[in-house]
């Protein structure tokens, strides 16, 4: 990281922090992206119930792995205000709670996972993937969680081409496991879906210890010392850690969530049905890494000029930074709405599904907008450590508002499952509305007053 004086140095320096962030979200999220489309070239009832099964764990993982999040804005201010000496006592901190996250998650899907997949009413054949693909991923949540920790730490520091070739390289990887389990190629077991929970957790562990090794060995993380002394665990650390990652954490959760209970609504329609709004789902949230490591970036720059308190700093990469998110939506509604039949043909062979999945496909492009504008402003606000507003307008916008609409139009009219796609537009629309509000106060009220 380093200062800025002009508009294209901050611009060059953007793009320099976010191209390795969008690969490595890029490359995380095709092990979802191929789990899916892989298990539906075996059959329509794998890819159903791996994609069910993703819809439970992917908001429970991105919520509580967004806690973690708050280490990039601490980290961050750190450096920006030159307390270099405290950054390695941080960062421990945030490993220890991410173990911590990690066992809770056990804990309570041991308890949890069978009765909301009871509950579901899911084919016999469907219920039994979902079910064994997520305790087959179940084996990688500890490292994934220690590597978000140690990817925000690496992040904050602006060394973000580290995280994304650690990714990068990790996803051949990925894709050899899940053709070797989900297909019984060279000796291993024909697993079908399940299969790549097995690949998926075992790259997971491959990516968190090539994690360890980059902070231990290589300059300049290893000028911070971490991991040469394990301090005890603090919880007044922790605090300050979950007072930030918290809100966080659940304004993502009520994000994420409402996808997966559009999908908990959507089980009474048929599997055919149900394939298709998982593909276009996974694919829409495939094309929504662009604003999200957008907002990653924004975090970084934005608490660094934070911590430098060069407030008129911070507002020019935020309107550089939702500037570009916005043109680069439309660029990707464009490339959806002409490429949305080879798209669905790439995740299935089954007609049906493949017709469906191009309807569902033509909503997600009015995803787009509303994502180019919400989420770099959350990574905005993050920057300003400025989070708690955020996670009480996600929940009011998708659950309050997004949820009931989807559910009136199902109900009241013939659009049947795309209604609820129409809740899910109109509630990221309003939280879109409700973000940008919350920043011109941020920006023109609080931090106006500082300048």
């Amino acid at each position: 990281m380093k200062q800025t004086y002009t508009k294209s140095q901050k611009i060059r320096l953007l793009f320099y922090i976010l191209i390795p962030i969008l690969i490595t979200q890029l490359s995380m999220y095709a092990m979802t992206f191929f789990d899916v489309m892989m298990s539906g070239q075996y059959s329509t009832q794998d890819v159903a119930g791996v994609s069910i099964g993703s819809s439970l764990w992917t908001p429970v993982y991105t919520g509580l792995s967004g806690i973690l999040i708050a280490l990039t804005p601490v980290v961050s201010q750190l450096i920006g205000s030159r307390k270099f000496k405290s950054v390695s006592y941080s960062v421990m901190q945030a490993v220890y709670l991410a173990i911590a996250l990690a066992l809770v998650i056990l804990i309570v899907g041991a308890f949890c996972l069978n009765p909301i997949l009871t509950a579901m009413n899911l084919e016999h054949n469907v219920h039994r993937v979902a079910h064994d693909y997520l305790i087959a991923l179940s084996f990688g949540i500890i490292p994934l969680f220690v590597y978000n920790a140690l990817r925000a730490f690496i992040d904050a520091l602006g060394q973000t081409r580290i995280s994304m070739v650690i990714t990068l390289g990790a996803l051949p990887v990925n894709v050899i496991f899940n053709y070797l389990f989900i297909y019984g190629k060279l000796g291993f077991p024909e697993l079908g879906g399940v299969g790549s929970g097995y690949a998926t957790a075992i790259t997971y562990w491959i990516i968190a210890l090539t994690a360890i090794l980059v902070v231990l060995k290589i300059h300049p993380f290893s000028t911070y010392d971490v991991f040469r002394e394990f301090f005890r665990v603090s919880l007044k650390e922790w605090r300050a850690l979950l007072s930030i990652g918290v809100p966080i954490g659940l304004a993502i959760f009520f994000e994420t969530s409402i996808f997966s209970a559009v999908t908990l609504l959507m089980s009474k329609y048929d599997t055919v049905t149900i394939a298709s709004h998982q593909i276009a789902m996974n694919f829409a949230s495939l094309l929504y890494m662009m604003p999200l490591s957008m907002s990653m970036a924004l975090t970084i720059v934005i608490g660094y000029e934070i911590g430098a308190a060069r407030y008129k700093d911070a507002k020019e990469y935020s309107l550089i930074g939702i500037t570009l998110a916005l043109m680069m939506s439309l660029v990707l509604s464009a490339i959806l709405f002409f490429f949305r039949e080879p798209v669905a043909s790439a995740y299935t062979k089954d007609h049906a599904v493949m017709l469906l999945t191009s309807h569902f496909l033509i909503y997600a492009i009015f995803f787009q907008i509303s994502d180019a504008l919400q989420a770099p402003i959350q990574g905005i606000l993050r920057g300003y450590k400025d989070v708690n507003v955020t996670f009480a307008m996600s929940l009011v916008s998708y659950w309050i508002l997004g949820l009931p609409i989807g559910y009136f139009f199902v109900k009241y009219t013939d659009m049947g499952a795309f209604g609820y796609w129409i809740g899910l537009i109109s509630g990221l629309a309003l939280g879109a509305i409700g973000l940008a509000a919350r920043l011109r106060f941020i920006q023109q009220v609080k931090f106006k007053k500082l300048a």
